[in-house]
Parts: C-alpha cells; sequence; structure tokens
C-alpha cells in the first residue's frame, strides 16, 4: 500500500513546475557576481550603490518619520503612492516637463524603479509584440520583456573611436540611424531607452532624441524611459526628457528613482510619470501584484523632494552638489585607470564608467571553445587574484551579440575617496608587477 502510494506521489511530479515564461532566463549576473564580490573582493566597484552616506536632509526626514507623532506612516498609505510625495513629483515634474500634472492619475510610486520596469512590460506588452532594446542595456529589460511575452529586438550603439588618439567619451558611441529604422515594424509595442545609459553612461543628446521620438510617433509605437541617473550628468551636459519632444508624452512612461536620486538604493522608492491611458494599466498590475510601498520611505522622500523643490537650480540643491562631488570621482577613477593603461570610456552621466582591458588580457589566460565570454572570466579571476570587483560588460548585451564586447568591463565610481584610493592602489601594484615580470 506505501509502496504504490508513494509510487503515484512521485508518477504525478513528473510534469515541469515552472511556467514556460520562466524558460532560458533563471541565470542573473548580480547573483553570480554579488556573491563573487562578497567572497572575496577586497575593494567592490561592481554594483552600483553609493558606500557614502546619504544626504543628513533625508536620513532626519526618516528618522523625524519615525520618531514624529504621526503613527498613521507606520501603516499603508495609498497604494499607488503616499498622497504628499505623488503631489510634490507632481509638482517637480511639471516643472521639468512644462505642463500640467495630476498627482493621482499621472504618477504611480513603485518598489524601486525596478518594479516601475516590471509593471509597464507587464502592462504593454502582449504576446508576440517586439521591444526595441539599445545594447548595451541594463539587464533586466531582456528578462522581463520574455517574461512578458514579447519579443527583444536589438540595436546597437556603435563605438567610433576619435583619431586623436584621445580617450574614448560615451558620446562616441552611436545609433546607426538607417539601422535604427530598420528594426520599426507593424509588430513593434515599444522602444526601451536609457538615458544616462547604464552602464557605458552616454547621455543621449537632442538629436539622437529626436530619431527614436520621429520614428516612436511615425509608427505608433511606446517609449519606456527609464531616467533614473536622471540627476548624475557631467561636464555640463544637459538630460534631455523625450517625453517634453513633440508626440512623446502620450505614449511615454518615465521611470525615476529615489535610489540614485538621493543616495538611498536599499530604500527601494521609485516612481512612473506618464499619461493617464498608459499609467492606468501598469495601476493594474501594481495592484495585482506588490500593491503598495513603504509608507515611511515615502514620506522621507516626499520631504527629500519638497527640500529641492525649494532650493531648485540653486547652489545648495542636492542635485546640483551630488553630480559635482560624482564627477570629481570619475575623474579620480578615469585618471587611476588610464594611468596603468586600463582605457576608460568617459560617460557623460551615471555611477558607471567602462574600461577596455586589452592591455591586461594577457595576465588571463584565454580558454579556446570556452562558453563563458572573456570578460566573465577576467573579472572572476580579477576578484579571486587582485581582490577588486568590477562586471563583464558582456553582460549587457543579447546572447547574439555578448561576443563582439568582451574587451570591456563596467566600474562604478560612486564610492568614498577611500575606496577608489584602494583600487588605485592594487591598479599600479598590478601594473608594477606586469612590467617587472
Amino acid at each position: 500500500q506505501t509502496h504504490f502510494l508513494s509510487h503515484s506521489l512521485q508518477a504525478k511530479m513528473s510534469r515541469p513546475v515552472q511556467a514556460r515564461r520562466l524558460e532560458g532566463i533563471d541565470k542573473n549576473i548580480w547573483v553570480d557576481f554579488v556573491k563573487l564580490a562578497a567572497t572575496y573582493s577586497k575593494v567592490n566597484l561592481g554594483q552600483g550603490f553609493p558606500d557614502f552616506p546619504a544626504p543628513d536632509f533625508l536620513t532626519e526626514a526618516l528618522t523625524r518619520a519615525l520618531g514624529g507623532g504621526n503613527h498613521m506612516l507606520h501603516q499603508y498609505t495609498r497604494g499607488f503612492g503616499h498622497p504628499p510625495l505623488v503631489k510634490v513629483l507632481a509638482q517637480f515634474f511639471e516643472k521639468l516637463l512644462g505642463r500640467d500634472l495630476d498627482p493621482m492619475t499621472n504618477v504611480m510610486v513603485t518598489v524601486g524603479a525596478y518594479q516601475a520596469l516590471f509593471c509597464c512590460f507587464q502592462a504593454l506588452v502582449d504576446e508576440g509584440d517586439e521591444v526595441i532594446i539599445i545594447e548595451p542595456f541594463f539587464d533586466c529589460y531582456e528578462p522581463m520583456v520574455k517574461m512578458a511575452g514579447g519579443t527583444p529586438v536589438f540595436v546597437p550603439l556603435r563605438p567610433n573611436p576619435p583619431k586623436d588618439g584621445k580617450l574614448m567619451s560615451s558620446a562616441d558611441w552611436q545609433l546607426d540611424p538607417a539601422e535604427l529604422a530598420s528594426k520599426f515594424s507593424e509588430r513593434t509595442k515599444a522602444i526601451v531607452l536609457n538615458s544616462p545609459n547604464n552602464p557605458l553612461g552616454k547621455v543621449f543628446s537632442r538629436e539622437e532624441l529626436g530619431l527614436i521620438a520621429e520614428l516612436c510617433v511615425k509608427h505608433d509605437v511606446l517609449c519606456i524611459s527609464d531616467e533614473v541617473y536622471e540627476w548624475l550628468v557631467y561636464d555640463g551636459k544637459q538630460h534631455i526628457r523625450i517625453a517634453s519632444l513633440q508626440g512623446m508624452w502620450d505614449r511615454t512612461v518615465m521611470i525615476g528613482s529615489a535610489g540614485k536620486t538621493f543616495s538611498v538604493t536599499g530604500w527601494k522608492v521609485g516612481w512612473a510619470v506618464g499619461p493617464d491611458r498608459l499609467l492606468q494599466h501598469l495601476r493594474t498590475v501594481h495592484q495585482n501584484s506588490v500593491y503598495h510601498c513603504a509608507t515611511i520611505a515615502q514620506e522621507a522622500v516626499a520631504q527629500g523632494f519638497q527640500r529641492e523643490l525649494m532650493l531648485y537650480g540653486k547652489p545648495e540643491s542636492y542635485f546640483v552638489q551630488l553630480p559635482k562631488e560624482l564627477q570629481q570621482k570619475r575623474d579620480w577613477l578615469i585618471q587611476s585607470l588610464d594611468s596603468v593603461g586600463m582605457k576608460p570610456i568617459i560617460p557623460e552621466g551615471t555611477y558607471f564608467l567602462v574600461a577596455d582591458i586589452s592591455q591586461f588580457k594577457s595576465d588571463v589566460p584565454d580558454v579556446p571553445n570556452s562558453d563563458e565570454p572573456y570578460d566573465y572570466r577576467f573579472v572572476k579571476w580579477m576578484v579571486k587574484n587582485k581582490g577588486l570587483a568590477a562586471i563583464p560588460l558582456s553582460a549587457f548585451y543579447s546572447e547574439a551579440h555578448k561576443n563582439n564586447f568582451t574587451n570591456f568591463i563596467r566600474f562604478c565610481f560612486a564610492k568614498e575617496e577611500a575606496t577608489l584610493k584602494a583600487a588605485k592602489d592594487i591598479l599600479q601594484k598590478w601594473k608594477q608587477e606586469k612590467t617587472s615580470s
């Protein structure tokens, strides 16, 4: 009897348990490399988070919210966004976009920008829809499109190295207009735009955005605009919001992040801003998945934005100060990498810079016929043997194009001076060892 029961139970267990939509998307670069960095690294320039403190005004706002008299801040707030936060976000983006926004219908608060992206793909992409993704891309776009039943269509930024031997800039990576146009068809539902771009640090110019906007309008395509690094732009460059271009407000969802805006990535407060005709569908996904975000974190972020609204454009604004500090850190890391021959690509924005490792490849043996891209092996070797963690650039490419970009790795420079100095020391020592051998 027992034998028969266990046999029939086993027989029932043989069908696949996972949903088909999860097939082929189970691998995740962060799971592997975060674990590797935690095990071996002395200096972690891999994952994109600051190791310096959040601004005092924000942590004070959180302390006030925790210890203040309003005990309701420990309970549920409005599911689509804490009223003070959606109200101030609407005021802020009205100023940036030059249009009236309704805080209740044009803004939705999410569990970080990550959930805002997930809501976009689930709400707007159907079985068989094509979604254009510009390479290199933040790695979650591809699996999220596939989970929604969509088909990712990739179009690369192509590097045009400067002729004069100068360091390359992220601006030297450009879309080919004809190639981009060729990717749009009647099956195209949306294009994902990430400016400033992670991993390259590219800030798309008005001309480049105009080209994308024109194609979106012509083919009636939506734009999912990931703008989490909107305040982190350097060298006097300007971040232009594609939703402000002609014909684009009605077809664009803008995504932002308190984590990147206020250096509090662990708070996981993000938002989507856009027309109600799109956001109403994001609300449906949100209410049937996480439903609600942490009230107290939303309250503190609301206070941070109220401060920034008052100080907008003034020197004491955090949105003015932070990019100045980060630009110094960027320049410091550029100098450290360049001095040892690991050629950096100068980013116009974000936390990140990409460096060419060609001159260091002799240290890391090539494995013929390996399934693993070279830059993955290089980064694993570097963290285990040198204690320095970074992320391979090919992780930000589709399977078909990975192998064309295995000579680059991505560093995060949103770090304390001591962290960047420790990274420089590792690089200098490594260079000396190479020279002496």
